[in-house]
């Protein structure tokens, strides 16, 4: 436990972080079983919260995308990102964010400040990304490109309402924390497949390393964890927007390349 704690210590976590993980853990269980240690979820949990300390707040991702098919209840319906987060969902102190398709686990100090949020919009102002970057966040990535981990930069361009994507409403059953369910309506700010966008964001994660605004290592290496400042990625993927140079960096069209996903 103690040198997983120094191993993300080492990756840029500091203690009173508010963190958001995203997590691929597969390389990081192979890494310890080659020492004789078999590592659980909660002990890669338990890590990272000793690792912010008492006054930092750790955010796991419980996205499941089964909403317009299957609805959704908040004490149960599970995350689709892996057995860390289901560990997160499952903790005794955490607290699960209301987006029945993007809501998060949230365990620590600042937990009280995401209890409430009921974000009408995956991505929007009112989401846990936006209260991330006021409350001085960062972002934390294992082991996994940008492109399969960095849905923050969605609440960039939701922020910037851009024209490659447009908002949809997503409509059905809702159990809230008590029990009750209701037809619930909400929203994401998604792609428009019609005209052939592709999420393509490893080219922005790229430059983000140029500009050594990531801290720690890229998947593969030594930790695999890298970490950045919620408001300098937004600063930085907003002024790619801004510069107009979102196409190919940020998203592409289909039928104009055959560049691999």
């Amino acid at each position: 436990m103690d040198e997983l704690i120094s191993e993300w210590r080492d990756s840029g976590v500091e203690e009173g972080d508010v963190l958001l993980v995203h997590s691929s853990t597969k390389r990081t269980y192979k890494r310890y079983l080659d020492k004789g240690i078999k590592l659980t979820p909660n002990d890669i949990l338990d890590s990272l919260l000793k690792a912010v300390g008492n006054s930092g707040t750790l955010l796991l991702p419980l996205f499941n995308f089964d909403y317009a098919s299957q609805g959704f209840n908040i004490n149960t319906t599970p995350s689709h990102m892996g057995a860390l987060t289901e560990a997160a969902r499952k903790h005794p102190l955490a607290i699960r964010t209301g987006h029945p398709i993007y809501s998060f686990a949230v365990i620590g100090a600042d937990a009280d400040k995401f209890k409430n949020i009921d974000n009408f919009s995956g991505y929007g102002a009112d989401s846990p990304f936006a209260v991330l970057r006021k409350l001085g966040g960062k972002i934390a990535v294992l082991d996994l490109s940008d492109q399969n981990s960095m849905t923050f930069y969605h609440h960039v361009e939701e922020m910037h309402e851009v024209p490659y994507r447009y908002h949809k409403v997503f409509k059905n059953d809702y159990t809230d924390a008590k029990g009750h369910t209701t037809q619930r309506e909400y929203g994401l700010f998604v792609r428009d497949i019609e005209k052939g966008v592709q999420t393509h964001v490893n080219p922005a994660g790229e430059l983000m390393w140029d500009a050594e605004l990531y801290q720690g290592y890229r998947p593969g290496e030594h930790t695999g964890m890298r970490v950045i400042s919620a408001q300098q990625a937004y600063d930085f993927i907003s002024n790619i927007i801004v510069s107009g140079q979102a196409k190919n960096t940020l998203y592409r069209i289909e039928d104009e390349t055959s560049i691999e996903e």
